[in-house]
């Protein structure tokens, strides 16, 4: 089981702290999805995430966000997680319940780029190669597609090595609010038999957006108004989602999908 959350901790806001009741309830692996201070400093991270996300660290896969490199090439981030986030790249992979699982940092100037050919983009390409598992996830903070004006054409080729590998879902944060789109290819075309799934999933804390002014293409499911987790349970051929609320919030999304 994953449970993902990004946009996750700001002193201005007790939403961290809600969403931080969802998981301690909640067994499995913590996807921290970016942003998860408000600039990345060794106080935010110590008063700010450690007494709510924190506390799930032990079971966390950080995801770096552009919050993060706010401080210091993000060093304070780096250092907190350990050997866990790989130093001066923030992308590493593993494997879950019949799953192989990418993080990536979607940061690309802080990692040499993202366009074809760069470090990242060639590691990814390798790992998928070395990993042939029927079912595959990625995550990043910035979503190739949203409806909440803050998409990055930046990740396109990382999301276009991933279809080419027969990817499932791609996780992102970055815009404060939820959205699920259908199957689609990196062109952002329905594709049913091979497209992937991309949520985003920014409501773990920071204050959230409401709007959608840029309505997407495939777009399925829109809320910007509700902290909450996402949890995915992930079977070797097959998955299910559904979004967990905080405490008296009532949107809710869930589905099932099926592996390439």
């Amino acid at each position: 089981m994953l449970l993902n959350g990004g946009d996750i901790s700001a002193y201005s806001t007790t939403g961290a702290a809600q969403t931080a009741q969802i998981v301690a309830r909640e067994p499995g692996t913590v996807m921290a999805g970016g942003d998860l201070t408000d600039s990345g400093t060794a106080d935010q991270l110590a008063n700010c995430y450690d007494p709510t996300w924190g506390q799930f660290k032990g079971r966390t896969k950080p995801i770096l966000g552009n919050h993060d490199y706010l401080t210091a090439n993000a060093k304070p981030t780096f250092d907190y997680f350990g050997p866990v986030l790989p130093p001066g790249k923030g992308y590493y992979s593993f494997d879950q319940a019949g799953w192989h699982i990418v993080v990536l940092n979607s940061n690309c100037s802080e990692v040499g780029g993202c366009q074809a050919g760069s470090a990242q983009e060639r590691w990814l390409r390798a790992d998928l190669a070395a990993h042939p598992t029927r079912c595959t996830l990625a995550q990043y903070h910035h979503p190739l597609f949203s409806s909440g004006g803050r998409q990055s054409s930046n990740v396109r080729p990382l999301f276009q090595a991933l279809y080419e590998a027969g990817a499932e879902i791609v996780i992102n944060g970055h815009n404060h609010q939820y959205e699920r789109f259908a199957p689609q290819d990196p062109s952002g075309v329905a594709d049913p038999a091979r497209g992937i799934r991309e949520f985003v999933v920014g409501t773990g804390g920071r204050s959230l957006q409401s709007s959608f002014p840029d309505p997407a293409a495939n777009s399925e499911v829109k809320n910007g108004r509700t902290f909450g987790v996402l949890k995915l349970t992930l079977s070797p051929a097959s998955y299910t989602w559904q979004f967990l609320p905080v405490a008296g919030a009532t949107f809710t999304d869930s589905g099932t999908g099926t592996c390439h």
